[in-house]
């Protein structure tokens, strides 16, 4: 499963030019990343010169979604779902989402974008990690120049990404959630899955396999 970072910060403090700067370094460390963008504005052109998610696209993010009041892109209304659920239902195959905006996502690590030295969301918000700020005299464990995109970087490459290259065999989402899951338990799953899938005989190669199962429709 993927690792979720957010970027956070008030209007104009430099966010998505951070975030891009950063999607460019961790795929040159040879990460596959998602972006999600959160706004609160409507009528968002998406990918097109000169707008926030082109300029992810154009940072090489493998994949980029937006989300909006009127609309989720993937051209769909906003469903609601949370950062975490975003990135687990739409993004299971890269190594790490990169949020910008969800402030308020619980158990999510923040990193907060500053320019203004009395606008400090980490006052008012849970799971601040580290800070990015040119402001002189800012105080913390991790903090950041906004320049420092590299740095940013291979701090959430120590922090998320140790295990480069390793991937889940099984990972099961309740109500979009994942949920903890040994090792051995994924292979019992997978195997017991890829035991049943082999018997209806398909004629392609099997790679992956994916499960829903509505039990609200096993119950009725």
């Amino acid at each position: 499963m993927s690792s979720i970072v957010s970027f956070i910060g008030w209007h104009d403090s430099g966010k998505t030019i951070l975030v891009s700067n950063v999607v460019s370094e961790l795929k040159k460390l040879g990460y596959r990343v998602a972006v999600i963008k959160s706004s609160n504005d409507f009528g968002i052109a998406f990918d097109t010169a000169g707008t926030d998610t082109h300029r992810h696209k154009e940072a090489g993010a493998d994949s980029v979604m937006l989300i909006a009041p009127d609309q989720m892109i993937l051209q769909t209304k906003n469903s609601g779902f949370s950062l975490r659920t975003l990135a687990h239902r739409y993004f299971p195959d890269v190594d790490i989402v990169i949020g910008e905006g969800f402030k308020t996502a619980r158990k999510i690590p923040k990193i907060e974008v500053v320019r203004n030295v009395s606008q400090k969301l980490r006052e008012e918000v849970h799971g601040v990690i580290a800070v990015a700020t040119d402001i002189e005299g800012v105080a913390g464990n991790y903090v950041f120049k906004l320049d420092e995109s590299r740095e940013i970087a291979l701090f959430i490459e120590k922090r998320y990404l140790t295990r480069k290259g390793s991937r889940e065999i099984t990972a099961l989402l309740v109500n979009g959630n994942k949920i903890p899951v040994k090792d051995f338990v994924q292979e019992a799953l997978a195997q017991t899955v890829r035991g049943f899938v082999k018997t209806l005989k398909l004629q392609q190669d099997i790679k992956e396999i994916e499960i829903r199962i509505r039990v609200e429709d096993l119950e009725s």
